[in-house]
């Protein structure tokens, strides 16, 4: 058996396949507070320090969404969460919050974007966990089900994802 407590983490890699990495590389920028370390013709890397994550854009055609749920970044307080819900808001982003909701059997405050591409990111920060599944059901059910929201003077669908 290898002994697995010698290896030396050093980030978290996330490869997001996009569908025009020039408006994703503005979102992100936005949305990290940061430029992207490396562009190149359909591809762009973002070397995120806080939380590390090694975060890439690949631009490649696709219909519809993907397996992908939802994104997130866990954070220590509502504090925190509120802390760069402004920071978005100051970068022209548009978050949407869920306070002292209750989600997969846990109550969180957090606040959402979406990127370019439709992928939901989250920073949340749990303030209750392991809620029993009769108290928590009803409400997990619901953090799982699409919401509707009115863009362009239009009804449309925006995922609501459970963690």
């Amino acid at each position: 058996m290898t002994d697995t407590s010698t290896i030396n983490t050093l980030k978290a890699h996330l490869a997001l396949n996009v569908s025009n990495v020039e408006g994703s590389i503005e979102f992100y920028k936005k949305m990290l507070g940061i430029e992207p370390s490396k562009v190149r013709i359909g591809y762009a890397k973002f070397d995120v320090q806080n939380p590390p994550l090694n975060l890439t854009l690949n631009e490649n055609p696709f219909r519809g969404s993907g397996a992908l749920s939802h994104l997130g970044i866990q954070v220590a307080s509502t504090e925190d969460v509120l802390a760069m819900k402004s920071r978005w808001e100051e970068q022209g982003l548009v978050p949407r919050d869920e306070m002292q909701t209750t989600c997969c059997y846990a109550v969180q405050d957090k606040t959402w974007v979406s990127d370019p591409d439709g992928n939901e990111w989250e920073v949340f920060v749990v303030l209750q966990d392991n809620l029993p599944e009769g108290i928590a059901k009803s409400a997990d059910a619901s953090c799982c089900t699409p919401t509707f929201v009115g863009i362009g003077g239009k009804e449309t669908e925006v995922k609501t994802a459970c963690c």
